[in-house]
């Protein structure tokens, strides 16, 4: 089992499609699921799926919604990125976690491994996310 930090196909597709839209106002919403080291998440992953999912104290099923940034661009390449999320006073473990549209069907944006297992015990478990610039930020087409 193993979790691989991506976009996932279908979302590359399905922005083709317009079925994504990030802005801030108006965009669609997006949450970010926390995983265990079972799950197997990656490239052809599609949709948010409870199955091997995180669960503990103060972490609800489907995860947390995110806070869009409007898209942007530098140089050739375009972006988005999120505000830090984070789950309070949290009782969890997690591997990995999936960020996916929550106004779409669920669909699957991007897979993110974390290297290891994370943990908090009755603690902040926060998801800081790179900056927002061409060469960081979490979704980056070039």
């Amino acid at each position: 089992m193993a979790i691989s930090s991506t976009l996932t196909t279908s979302f590359k597709k399905e922005l083709l499609e317009a079925k994504h839209n990030f802005l801030a106002s108006g965009g669609n919403s997006f949450k970010l699921a926390l995983y265990t080291s079972s799950a197997t998440m990656g490239a052809t992953t599609t949709a948010y799926s409870t199955s091997q999912e995180s669960s503990g104290t103060n972490y609800t099923a489907g995860g947390s919604a995110l806070t869009n940034i409007n898209p942007t661009s530098s140089g050739t390449t375009g972006f988005t990125d999120f505000a830090d999320l984070t789950f309070g006073t949290a009782t969890i473990t997690a591997r990995g976690c999936m960020i996916y549209n929550d106004t779409n069907s669920d669909r699957s944006v991007a897979t993110i491994d974390f290297g290891g297992d994370k943990t908090s015990t009755a603690g902040d478990f926060t998801i800081v996310f790179p900056a927002a610039a061409s060469g960081t930020a979490i979704i980056r087409i070039a």
